[in-house]
C-alpha cells in the first residue's frame, strides 16, 4: 500500500499573498510545466517530458539597517534545527500490522510509496494521515471523479483500475527510520509485483523513491541531470518479463507535508499530466468495453 511519512504542517492553508517575484517565479514554473502536458497519443512514451529546469526561488536579501541606526524591533527568537531522524529496528514497530497491498492484474497504474507512516500502519488504510496530500492530488490531478477517503483505498481497483503499494513494507515514522540496505532490497521485490500484475503504468509517490530504485538498477547515485519529474524513457519500464515490455514510469512528487521542497500548486501541476493520462486510457478502455458488450449481443 503505498504511503508517504507522517506529516507535520497543514499546506493547505498557503498563504494568498505572494510576492512579486514570488509570482514571477510560479509564472516561470509554469510555464516549464507545459513540457509534462500529454499529447492525444496513446502511448505515454509520446508524451515524455524533457528535464525541467530547477524552480528558482528568490535570494535577494532583505534591506538591513544600519548598525548604528537605532531600531524598535526586537530580535526574533533562533528557532531550533530539528534533529535528524536516525534508524529504528523493526522492532520499534513490530505491535503494528503490516499494510495489505491493493493490487489486481491489468490495472492502468499503481502507485508506489515509501513505506507506510504511524498513522497509516494503525489506521490500515493508505495515506491516512489528515494532513497528506495524496487523496487530494488524485482528485485535482484527473485520477478519480471524486476525493476519496483513506479508507476507500480498496474500492480503487474496481473502480478506477488503480492499486497501491510500497517499496518497503514495515512501517515507520519517517523514511529516516529505514537503512539503504532495505530501500535496496524492497526494488527487486517490486519488480516482481509489476512483473506480477502487469500494469500498464507504474506511479512513483516521490523523488526519494525513484532516487533509491535507480542506486539499485545502475549500482549509484542518480546524478542531478538525469533526474526528472514525469513519464521517464522507455528504458526505465520496470517488471520486463518475456513477451511483455513492463509498466511505463511516472515520477511523481511526494505528497507528504514534509516533504516541503515544492508548494502544494506545483505538486498539482506536476501530478496533472498523470491524472489526465489515466482518465483517458480509463475511457478508452469503458468504450472498447461496450463495443465487445455490442458485439457480443448481435
Amino acid at each position: 500500500m503505498v504511503e508517504s511519512h507522517e506529516e507535520q504542517e497543514d499546506f493547505e492553508n498557503e498563504d494568498t499573498s505572494a510576492s512579486a517575484a514570488s509570482l514571477a517565479s510560479t509564472a516561470a514554473f509554469k510555464a516549464r510545466l507545459e513540457r509534462f502536458k500529454h499529447s492525444s497519443g496513446n502511448n505515454p512514451r509520446e508524451t515524455t517530458p524533457t528535464a525541467p529546469s530547477p524552480i528558482r526561488r528568490s535570494t535577494r536579501k532583505r534591506d538591513r539597517p544600519d548598525d548604528n541606526e537605532p531600531t524598535n524591533q526586537t530580535k526574533a527568537p533562533t528557532k531550533r534545527k530539528k534533529s535528524s531522524s536516525k534508524y529504528a529496528p523493526p522492532s520499534t514497530y513490530a505491535h503494528l500490522e503490516p499494510l495489505t497491498d491493493i493490487l489486481a492484474p491489468n490495472l492502468i497504474t499503481i502507485f508506489v510509496g515509501f513505506n507506510p507512516g504511524v498513522m497509516t500502519a494503525t489506521a490500515g488504510h493508505a495515506y491516512a494521515h489528515p494532513s497528506n496530500l495524496f487523496w487530494k492530488l488524485l482528485h485535482s490531478s484527473g485520477c478519480t471523479d471524486e476525493r476519496l477517503k483513506p479508507e476507500q483505498d480498496v474500492d480503487l481497483p474496481r473502480l478506477y483500475s488503480m492499486g497501491n503499494t510500497n517499496i518497503v513494507a514495515r512501517p515507520s515514522k519517517n523514511a529516516g527510520e529505514l537503512s539503504k540496505a532495505e530501500s535496496a532490497a524492497g526494488t527487486p521485490i517490486l519488480e516482481a509485483k509489476i512483473k506480477e500484475f502487469k500494469p500498464e503504468s507504474v506511479c512513483i509517490v516521490g523523488k526519494g523513491i525513484w532516487e533509491s530504485i535507480w542506486r539499485w538498477k545502475y549500482g549509484r547515485p542518480i546524478k542531478k541531470e538525469e533526474f526528472r519529474y514525469g513519464w521517464q524513457d522507455e528504458r526505465e519500464r520496470m517488471g520486463k518479463d518475456e513477451g511483455w515490455e513492463g509498466a511505463w514510469v511516472f515520477v511523481a512528487t511526494a505528497t507528504s507535508g514534509l516533504a516541503a521542497g515544492l508548494r502544494p500548486h506545483e505538486k498539482e501541476a506536476i501530478w496533472r499530466p498523470f491524472g489526465e493520462w489515466v482518465s483517458k486510457r480509463r475511457r478508452e478502455r469503458r468504450e472498447a468495453e461496450k463495443i465487445k458488450e455490442d458485439e457480443e449481443a448481435k
